[in-house]
């Protein structure tokens, strides 16, 4: 209301002094510069014409608990100890221990590291202020570095006016703006960093009110030395995917408001999801309960969460047509992989289905069985096997192969390069960067041909058990592990008669 008032004053007096004769031409020029540069200050957050700036970035909504957050127990005890010398104050100065200013939060997305950041501000009863990193980088200089500047200030003003002891500022993705210095001082988030850097250094713990900086990082890598010095980030906690007792905790908790039928075994779908995610565990839940909603039902059913992991895992299932031989080619190619599957690790096989998904036109889903981190040769061998069943089911079967093995080469190729990196090759030990690309390439090649012939004389063993289950995925479309297993064992009865 006020700038309108202004604006009508102003233009009211231009028309007096005109219509009175004078040359008003140089005051609407001046007017014009004065404005764009009014504006450009504006922009940059240097002026705001006397307005009390707002709090940008505080989050109100910090009633996550450490108890509400499933698994990590190991990354939640080691971030309360070092919160405790932020909580505990009073302790931390009569032992002489200087409280930590920063806390590093590693891994890959959807492990948690923002909920834990809630989770910390809850602990400490702080203030609690998120951004992320690409929020300080701009194409103006000085801009990002007056921004860190700026959040810094906000945290304290907010938990003064909070009356708060503490304040928790956590920026997320923080390989952006404080990625590796090339030595180029004239670039602008170099310029951001070094903010980041002071602000940090002036960070004094024996000030009330105490900041603390928690950052997350999909790549530590990445991150420039200077950050991770001790005196700036001094606990780099590492936030992992969940194992098998983890998943079952957050699948028990996102599941706590869900009618679940009895027949649902959380910790059998806990085993089928080695590898997921916290973000992709409530993601399955979630769709296991949008799925149960359109079909009416008044619980949710074990098919629910399985169509919910084939979901999370592939991707929504499509209305791609294909003709009779291309679906009997790609039923050929994933009982492949079913087959080699189940003979080499027995109870391995979820379900086979030939229904498009994602951009796959069919799928095997396989039981991960028990956690593994360690490999030997002969598992990473099994897995090639695996990979390249699909190709060598097809070269049985037709006497040769199509385009849709180029993932399964992918993921193979892959293998066969950490067997060589790990020692166990034919090289044996050897340094992958003194190894030429054509001796690596040969090795390799002859990793995957002699596989390729294992995984083929193996389906040919079972070629009547295999032309058997083709004949049934053909017509159901979808063969559950328990039927193919059964399907197996009958097969060998009658070879053992």
């Amino acid at each position: 209301m006020v700038k309108e008032l202004a604006i009508g004053m102003i233009a009211a007096f231009l028309i007096f002094l005109g219509v009175n004769g004078v040359n008003i031409m140089p005051l609407i020029l001046l007017a014009v510069v004065l404005g764009a540069v009014v504006f450009f200050l504006h922009a940059r957050g240097e002026l705001n014409f006397g307005v009390k700036e707002r709090a940008r970035h505080v989050i109100r909504d910090t009633s996550v608990a450490f108890a509400d957050i499933g698994g990590h127990e190991r990354v939640k005890q080691e971030l309360q100890e070092a919160l405790d010398f932020l909580k505990h104050h009073d302790q931390t100065q009569r032992y002489g221990i200087r409280p930590i200013k920063g806390i590093l939060l590693s891994g890959p997305p959807g492990t948690g590291k923002t909920l834990l950041a809630k989770a910390a501000a809850n602990y400490t009863d702080s203030v609690f202020l998120a951004a992320s990193g690409s929020e300080f980088v701009e194409m103006y200089v000085g801009v990002g570095a007056q921004r860190v500047r700026d959040l810094f200030k906000e945290a304290r003003n907010q938990a003064i006016k909070r009356k708060k002891e503490s304040a928790i500022i956590f920026i997320d993705e923080i390989d952006v703006l404080a990625g590796k210095r090339d030595g180029s001082q004239a670039r602008e988030y170099d310029q951001t960093l070094n903010q980041l850097l002071t602000e940090m250094d002036g960070i004094n713990t024996g000030e009330s009110p105490r900041i603390l900086v928690i950052a997350a990082t999909n790549r530590k890598d990445m991150l420039d030395e200077a950050l991770l010095r001790p005196g700036r980030f001094d606990r780099q906690i590492e936030v992992d995917l969940p194992e098998k007792k983890a998943r079952l905790q957050i699948l028990k908790l996102h599941s706590r408001n869900k009618p679940l039928s009895d027949r649902v075994d959380l910790e059998k779908i806990a085993d089928e999801t080695f590898g997921f995610s916290g973000a992709q565990l409530e993601s399955v839940i979630n769709e296991a309960a949008i799925y149960a909603m359109r079909e009416g039902t008044e619980t949710i059913e074990p098919k629910h969460l399985a169509q919910a992991i084939d979901k999370v895992m592939l991707g929504e299932q499509t209305d791609k047509e294909s003709s009779q031989e291309e679906r009997k080619r790609v039923a050929v190619h994933e009982l492949g992989h079913a087959a080699v599957s189940e003979i080499l690790r027995p109870g391995s096989v979820s379900q086979v289905a030939l229904s498009p998904r994602g951009g796959a036109l069919g799928y095997v889903r396989h039981n991960p069985g028990e956690d593994r981190y360690l490999y030997t040769r002969t598992h990473l061998e099994q897995k090639i096997m695996i990979c390249l069943a699909g190709a060598a089911a097809e070269q049985l079967i037709y006497g040769n192969r199509s385009t849709g093995a180029k993932n399964d080469y992918e993921q193979a190729i892959q293998i066969a390069k950490t067997m060589i990196d790990t020692g166990l090759s034919s090289l044996g030990i050897v340094d992958m960067k003194l190894l030429s690309k054509e001796a690596l390439h040969q090795e390799c090649n002859r990793i995957l041909n002699d596989l390729f012939l294992q995984t083929e004389e193996l389906l040919q063993r079972y070629r009547p058990l295999f032309e058997q289950a083709l004949a049934i995925l053909l017509e159901e479309e979808v063969l559950s592990g328990t039927a193919f297993r059964q399907l197996f064992q009958t097969y060998l009865a009658d070879q053992a008669g």
